[in-house]
């Protein structure tokens, strides 16, 4: 009797499949069935050779071995992650078992039912095609691991053959990586820290990656804040009610000139006016789009601290994995439409005993269906499956999807919003005011999202006003924030062009059509590894540029590997090999020169070492400024605030003359608790006459000047 044998990405999906099939008999490394044999894979079972597997020379990093790119590339059993030398034994022995299962004479077909991306594909191909065998090979294909389409799915398998396009993407973006990783890693850690310490990592995606927070923090260092005036006025009507109004004159209401507004502020006490104008307008609100990756890491980072892309990204894949979400890695908002069915019986069985399940009503809109705006994968939408348990993590990004979801299907909110124009006698330009009552709530039910209203009290045009009060104010422009991992990955997803929640069809294209930086599997990664080697940091939700990395964008030669452009292209190149629009093998032979011609650039570059440049432990995060809420770091010879730069005095010396005076030094602890709580608890001070005492400790600003004397407290 003839069987099939599957090829899954991970233990848990092959376990999903063996429950649809209703096998229960699970053998050493796989399930077998009458009709199939389901084994897995623990992600990338196989690794590219390492340079040194190639040749022996370069077991030691020499400026003279590079540029180094194999004839042929290869692949070995993935290294052991703690000795890179050594096998991984868990890894060979699987692959033993799925080869001798291949091998097997009553196994007549091979599935691969690995993740349907990039990777997937060739976790999948590199496993089932290692060995000469002869057999057919399929392709399963599916956006998520529920029974109902596990079983539908088996029924419509593909050939193989057909995802050869997607296996020359995978390949050639693993490819690319190393040769680029490899080679440019290596120079620039010869080279610029003379082949001594950390390694500085140089990446395809990693280092456009950092430009851009680079570029954000730049543009905060070098912002210089101008001063504006606004004029404001509070009107009292006939009946007693009051309103403000905000002066404008040519519709401009912020003046750099605080003179014109002092000339008109002067005019107006005890003055009358008139409402000339009143506007009321019903408006309608549109709930988001459903969630792509970017935007569900975007959302989750920004709403609950602590949460990285990764984090957000881990859930998900268990979330999948657990048949509770459809496929996450993917960048569409939309839902193709040949899902209406099953997202109707997803509401049906996800509504039963919600407070507003009267309210929400299927129906098939472009907002939600449009096969235009899907590419490979649907946006991720809950299954029919109801989770029985779930842990904290997992119940907030559960709740996340399974919420944007419904809110497709709730009633539009709508609010009213009014804007009145109010004249002064005898008084050049206007006061504009606006109201907003929120009408109906509509989807905004479901996460409770409350609408700040303003209102206005009920007036009619040509109503008769005074003037009750008013003022000028001094204002200063603020500067940009820094990035947050949301706007991060706005920003690789569109690859730096800027776009709202609105549709906008060009960005939307852009991002169909490939142009981006990285991919929506590989984007937390890269943050993650970005601060992992040390070139950015974190301070809450901030992400910010160590001087290690503002180094590294400053001096390092390589200047296409910073821009947005020249890395968006290769993801569009990527892409278009996935469509079959071009070859792989031109791709990778532009990536072979580019790499030649990158190490030259290294080799001749006469630019500075980075060898003095201290490690990143050194500007780790302490706590907020108390002054201007920057992070404070640690430096040779403070504890100082990163905004030094721009006139921000907030320091504790290492040698403070007050400390020393108790013979006592601050310690890296000892600044983050005073940060974090006002006060720190300092052990071990001594008094003049030599004895030891315990005390508080606060850190004050001054009264008279921008400086910090420290204030001793006695616990009671």
């Amino acid at each position: 009797m003839s069987k099939t044998l599957i090829l899954t990405e991970k233990p848990s999906v092959a376990k999903n499949i063996a429950d649809a099939l209703k096998i229960k008999s699970r053998q050493d490394g796989y399930f077998e069935g009458n009709d199939y044999i389901i084994t897995w894979a623990f992600g990338h079972l196989l690794q590219l050779f390492d340079a040194k597997d190639y040749d022996e020379k370069m077991a030691k990093w020499r400026t003279e071995n590079f540029p180094f790119i194999p004839d042929k590339f290869r692949y070995k059993v993935k290294s052991n992650q703690k000795n890179r030398d050594k096998e991984d034994l868990g890894a060979k022995k699987q692959l033993k078992i799925i080869y001798s299962l291949i091998k097997r004479n009553d196994v007549t077909n091979l599935i691969s039912a690995c993740d349907y991306d990039r990777e997937g594909q060739i976790i999948g191909d590199t496993i089932l095609y290692k060995i000469r065998h002869g057999k057919k090979v399929y392709r399963l294909l599916l956006n998520e691991w529920t029974p109902n389409e596990i079983l539908k799915g088996l029924n419509n398998i593909i050939s193989n053959d057909e995802m050869i396009p997607l296996r020359n993407a995978g390949i050639g973006r693993q490819w690319a990586d190393w040769t680029i990783g490899i080679n440019l890693t290596s120079m620039a850690t010869l080279k610029y820290q003379e082949g001594k310490g950390q390694a500085l990592n140089i990446g395809r995606v990693l280092l456009p990656t950092l430009k851009i927070i680079y570029d954000r923090d730049k543009e905060i260092e070098n912002f210089v804040p101008e001063d504006y005036f606004k004029l404001k006025a509070l009107f009292a009507t006939l009946s007693g009610s009051e309103y403000e109004g905000i002066y404008h004159l040519n519709n401009e209401d912020k003046f750099k000139d605080k003179q014109i507004l002092m000339d008109i502020h002067s005019l107006l006490s005890g003055k009358e006016g008139a409402v000339s104008e009143k506007n009321v307008e019903k408006k309608n609100e549109y709930p988001p789009y459903l969630f792509n990756l970017s935007n569900l890491q975007g959302f989750i980072t920004n709403k609950y601290q602590g949460w990285t892309s990764d984090k957000v990204l881990r859930i998900s894949q268990s979330l999948y994995e657990k048949k509770l979400i459809t496929y996450p890695r993917t960048s569409s908002n939309f839902l193709d439409e040949s899902l209406v069915e099953r997202a109707e019986n997803v509401l049906n069985v996800l509504k039963k005993g919600l407070p507003y399940e009267s309210e929400l009503r299927f129906t098939r809109t472009k907002r939600v269906f449009n096969n235009e705006k899907v590419e490979s994968h649907s946006a991720i939408i809950p299954t029919y499956l109801v989770p029985k348990s779930l842990t904290k993590d997992e119940m907030i990004v559960y709740n996340a999807v399974k919420n944007r979801f419904l809110m497709q299907f709730m009633p539009i909110a709508e609010y009213e919003e009014t804007t009145l124009t109010t004249i002064v006698n005898n008084v050049e330009g206007e006061f504009l005011s606006k109201g907003r009552v929120q009408l109906v709530e509509g989807w905004k039910k479901v996460e409770e999202i409350e609408t700040k209203e303003s209102t206005l009290p009920f007036v009619e045009i040509n109503e008769n006003v005074t003037v009750k009060n008013h003022e000028v104010t001094a204002n200063k422009t603020k500067p940009p924030k820094y990035h947050t991992e949301k706007t991060l990955l706005r920003v690789m997803e569109t690859c730096g062009k800027k776009y709202d929640d609105s549709d906008d069809n060009e960005i939307m294209n852009s991002i169909l059509n490939g142009f981006s930086i990285g991919t929506p599997a590989t984007r937390a990664e890269t943050i993650k590894k970005l601060k992992d080697v040390g070139y950015i940091t974190t301070h809450k939700k901030y992400l910010q540029c160590t001087e290690l990395g503002k180094q590294l964008v400053e001096m390092f030669p390589v200047k296409e590997l910073f821009d947005l452009g020249f890395t968006g292209k290769l993801e569009k190149t990527l892409h278009d090999i996935e469509k079959g629009k071009l070859r792989k093998e031109e791709f990778l032979n532009f990536i072979f020169d580019f790499t030649n011609q990158a190490v030259v650039k290294i080799k001749e570059d006469q630019g500075p070492s980075l060898k003095k440049i201290p490690n990143k432990n050194t500007y780790e995060n302490l706590g907020s400024c108390p002054n201007c809420k920057h992070p404070v770091i640690e430096g040779e010879k403070g504890f100082g605030c990163s905004n030094w730069k721009n006139g921000c005095k907030f320091v504790i010396w290492k040698n403070d003359k007050y400390l020393a005076s108790m013979k006592k030094k601050p310690t890296k602890t000892m600044v983050k608790s005073l940060l974090k709580n006002g006060v720190v608890l300092v052990k071990g001070l001594t008094s003049k006459k030599g004895k030891k005492f315990d005390a508080n400790l606060r850190y004050e600003k001054n009264s008279e000047n921008d400086y910090y004397s420290w204030k001793m407290e006695f616990d009671k």
